[in-house]
């Protein structure tokens, strides 16, 4: 809460409350400090020149040392004399850069002394408006202009000073910012001082110029020439509302509240700018928020309803002016009024629910916070013209800004809007938001495509605005979870809006960076849905880019030509790796004619992906696929059978290499458990994989005597696949299980004999290990015969070579 207690210097206090101004006085840093022994030295040089009636150039350079140390600084009553003296002395002349320093030297001693003498006060009053009388004409400038009004608005603020005094201070005030408001444009760094002057006279006890401030302070804003809008100096007068309102409803002052109130919140002048409006009413719902919490003051309740009301106002005049839309143009003014719209309810607490409201709120998320589709269009001219990098830099400064370091706690404000909202405003924002999502999606697919690595830096500058964006969705998407995924509603509703998030959430895939709570939360809960719904699940699955638009560039805008190569496309392959994921938890309701026409094209292509994540997902969809259907399905198995063919083919293609065998085993594993016995797709998954170990083993051969090379640490591949078809003969149904061992056995005796000896010794180890009643006897004595070969081939081998291989085959005495 903003206490005027707490508030030594308010101007500090807006930009500290603002953020990212810097704290700037006459070009000097306020940060610098100077020692005590050069404070001593600056008063002591002044005292001189006022003895001597000269004022050196180096005086200048004393006002400045202590101007540096304002925030250690303290102006006691004789040193606030000598400073009057200095500025009322008509026996030199003053260079016009010492009148601001001195006006603020007066200033700080008005804040920190705690009882100043009233007719030194009296005094400085006189000597400031015949400064402003004689002076000013001649030496006019922002900074002079803005100590003025802080100094007079500092004064009229001391409850010690005369009526007269502050109706002086008040009087000058206003007339210098009504006839010089236009000087408030050449310096903006001054606002937070002429804004601290106003706020200081907004709460004098005076009332007899009440309005004429008010006037001051919110008319200036829209006059020609008058100061730029801009969102730290929308900030900075929502938070002098605060101040000043705070101090209100502490003191009780009803008269200034009504006064107040009626001015601004009830029958607002038409010279008030709507944005200005706007901070007001935001900075009255901080400060009512704040400083009555528990007081239970009726009056500072309506208040509160005054400027809801206000803010819904001005967001129903600007949604009747615009459409809200992600794709239609953007006025300047109307952008600059939705962002400080939004910060100010994301700095007011909680609000009543207004339908103009959450479609501004919705409407500032898409264009201004998050402006991606500005973006991506600016980005490509910048791209086809070869101009100047100058977007790169818009893009840091929106990272910088004010309004995207608040783009949580506007989300949060947005949500809380949508969970009131009625069920026409609640469809509408939804829809905003998933088409959002489909418009980045293609967009930073196309930009990706083709900077292709050109401006590293523009994408990582971009990419953290599309991150934050993905923040944004998840939130609100779990916000729609918990009102629509429940019994209120009817299946047929919760499915849509679960395909909605699901499909969006596709979209931005490429953006997750972090494992986000509020994403996992409404994964799971979208898909519980899914999966009690086939028609839910056939539209999620339909909703997948088609096979076509996967390997070809598809409706994008640039004109350039480039060749387009798929595996290359990341953001599309983590989209599609998102389905890939999210799939399998819904196979057991997809029609097979389904999967085949959508699903398997997609599945096969991306199981030749050089990503392993993404070829390791491919094969386990198609795991699940020959896992899925309960109950006999003619049309599901005879898919299944057929898959096998080109699943064989394509797993082998791209082993070793791209093919992880981890992957590859599993679907190997999953054919031969779930398809039916004697499968002629289980003979051809047998018959690739014992020719792809033969060939894999025929690498071995060393063109010298026909002799195999040394087993151990070298043909890792051909291991693998023998250590694969050796588990099937413990899968394979009893049909196709004779055709396995007569092959495999061909295989085996192929090996050198420390392969050999390993290769059975394993089967010795897995036989023994079977419970199989049915298959064991024909293992045993198969494995007998196996041994009794392979020592024959082995005696053959000694005879032709002395150094053989060390080793002998154990017996089958454990089985």
């Amino acid at each position: 809460m903003a206490r005027q207690s707490n508030t030594l210097f308010l101007e500090q206090w807006l930009r500290t409350n603002v953020g990212g101004i810097n704290q700037i006085v006459f070009g000097h840093s306020s940060a610098s400090s100077s020692s005590a022994r050069a404070i001593i030295q600056a008063w002591s040089e002044l005292r001189d020149s006022l003895q001597n009636q000269t004022f050196h150039p180096h005086i200048l350079q004393s006002l400045k040392t202590l101007l540096n140390s304002q925030a250690s600084l303290h102006v006691a009553d004789p040193q606030a004399k000598l400073l009057l003296s200095v500025l009322s002395s008509q026996s030199f002349d003053r260079p016009s850069e010492s009148y601001p320093i001195l006006l603020r030297l007066l200033y700080i001693w008005v804040r920190k002394s705690v009882r100043p003498s009233a007719a030194l006060i009296d005094s400085a009053v006189d000597v400031i408006s015949r400064i402003f009388a004689t002076e000013y004409g001649s030496k006019k400038s922002p900074s002079f202009l803005a100590e003025g009004i802080l100094i007079l608005g500092a004064i009229s603020f001391v409850p010690s000073v005369s009526e007269s005094s502050k109706i002086a201070c008040l009087e000058l005030l206003c007339r210098l910012l009504e006839d010089d408001y236009q000087l408030v444009r050449l310096g903006e760094e001054i606002i937070p001082s002429v804004l601290a002057g106003l706020g200081y006279a907004l709460y004098s006890s005076v009332d007899v110029l009440f309005v004429r401030v008010l006037d001051s302070l919110l008319g200036i804003w829209g006059k020609e020439g008058g100061p730029r809008s801009t969102v730290p100096t929308a900030l900075m007068i929502l938070h002098l509302v605060e101040w000043v309102v705070s101090g209100y409803i502490k003191s009780r002052s009803l008269k200034k509240i009504q006064a107040f109130s009626r001015r601004t919140l009830v029958t607002s002048e038409a010279s008030y700018v709507p944005f200005a409006l706007v901070m007001v009413a935001a900075g009255v719902l901080r400060a009512s928020g704040q400083t009555a919490n528990g007081q239970g003051l009726e009056f500072v309740s309506i208040l509160r309803i005054s400027a809801e009301n206000q803010i819904a106002f001005v967001a129903q005049q600007l949604i009747s002016k615009t459409k809200v839309s992600i794709n239609s143009e953007n006025d300047p003014t109307n952008s600059f009024l939705r962002q400080c719209l939004s910060l100010a309810l994301a700095r007011s607490g909680a609000v009543s629910f207004s339908a103009p409201v959450l479609l501004c709120l919705a409407s500032t998320l898409l264009r201004e916070i998050f402006p991606l589709k500005h973006l991506y269009m600016q980005i490509l001219q910048f791209i086809h013209s070869s101009g100047p990098e100058f977007r790169i830099n818009e893009i840091k400064r929106h990272l910088d800004s004010v309004l995207f370091k608040e783009a949580g706690v506007i989300t949060g404000v947005f949500c809380n809007q949508y969970v009131s909202a009625d069920e026409e405003s609640k469809s509408f924002v939804e829809s905003l938001i998933w088409d959002y999502c489909r418009e980045v999606y293609s967009g930073h697919r196309e930009i990706v495509l083709l900077l292709n690595e050109r401006n590293n830096e523009l994408l990582v500058n971009l990419e953290k605005i599309t991150e934050s964006a993905f923040l944004m969705v998840a939130v609100f998407a779990l916000t729609v979870t918990k009102q629509r995924l429940n019994s209120n509603f009817s299946h047929e509703v919760q499915s849509e809006q679960s395909v909605g998030i699901l499909v969006s959430f596709s979209c931005l895939e490429y953006f997750r960076r972090i494992r986000l709570p509020e994403y996992m939360d409404t994964i799971r809960q979208v898909v519980a849905c899914v999966q009690e719904n086939e028609s839910a699940c056939i539209s999620f699955v339909e909703s997948m880019p088609s096979y076509v638009d996967l390997i070809t560039w598809q409706g994008f805008s640039s004109k350039q030509k480039m060749e387009y190569e798929w595996s290359k496309d990341e953001v599309q392959t983590a989209r599609v790796l998102f389905y890939v994921r999210v799939i399998p938890t819904c196979i057991e309701l997809l029609p097979a004619h389904v999967f085949r026409r959508v699903v398997a094209p997609s599945m096969f292509l991306y199981m030749g992906h050089p990503n392993e994540k993404v070829t390791r997902a491919s094969h386990s969809m198609f795991v699940e696929f020959m896992s899925s259907g309960k109950e006999p399905e003619d049309e599901r198995v005879s898919l299944k059978e057929q898959l096998v063919f080109y699943y064989m083919q394509r797993s082998l293609e791209g082993y070793p290499g791209i093919t992880p065998f981890e992957g590859m085993a599993s679907g190997v594993a999953a054919l031969v458990r779930h398809l039916p016995a004697g499968s002629p797709a289980t003979y051809y998954c047998i018959h690739c994989l014992i020719d792809k170990a033969n060939n894999l083993l025929g690498d071995l051969i060393t063109l010298k005597d026909g002799d195999w090379k040394n087993w151990q640490g070298g043909p890792e591949p051909c291991k693998k696949i023998l250590e694969l078809l050796s588990r099937l003969i413990s899968l394979v149904d009893i049909q196709v299980l004779q055709a396995l061992m007569k092959s495999l056995a061909q295989l085996i005796i192929r090996l050198p004999k420390t392969g050999q000896i390993m290769v059975l010794n394993e089967l010795y180890a897995q036989v023994a290990e079977s419970d199989d009643v049915t298959r064991k006897p024909t293992l045993v004595s198969w494995l007998q015969s196996l041994s009794y070969l392979s020592s024959q081939a082995t005696s053959k081998g000694r005879e032709r070579k002395e150094n053989s291989a060390p080793g002998t085959i154990e017996t089958n005495a454990r089985l």
